[in-house]
């Protein structure tokens, strides 16, 4: 992921965030979730880097990512995400050491 990102501090970290894959199947699993859809309705891989892109700004209530550095509100929103992503993953790892353990 040579890419330059723009922007302050903030705006990187929600580009790179929105690069990441695994946060994309995090937003699969939410959005099954909130909608109470089927994984058959919604695989994983179905948000794209643009799509989070989209979640981010819509749920930070802001038109570029670059508010972020200049806006106390949608910032403390991205750091939100940011923890409860960080929470998903933690669940993630500790089902695949159950499962493991149970190979």
């Amino acid at each position: 992921m040579g890419e330059a990102f723009k922007g302050g501090q903030q705006a990187r970290r929600a580009a790179l965030l929105c690069q990441n894959v695994r946060f994309g199947l995090y937003l699969d699993c939410r959005r099954r979730q909130t909608k109470a859809l089927e994984y058959r309705q919604l695989p994983d891989g179905t948000h794209t880097p643009e799509d989070c892109a989209d979640f981010i700004r819509y749920s930070c209530g802001i038109e570029s990512r670059a508010e972020l550095d200049h806006n106390d509100t949608a910032r403390a929103m991205l750091e939100r995400i940011v923890a409860d992503y960080q929470r998903w993953e933690r669940q993630q790892r500790m089902l695949d050491q159950i499962a493991g353990g149970m190979a």
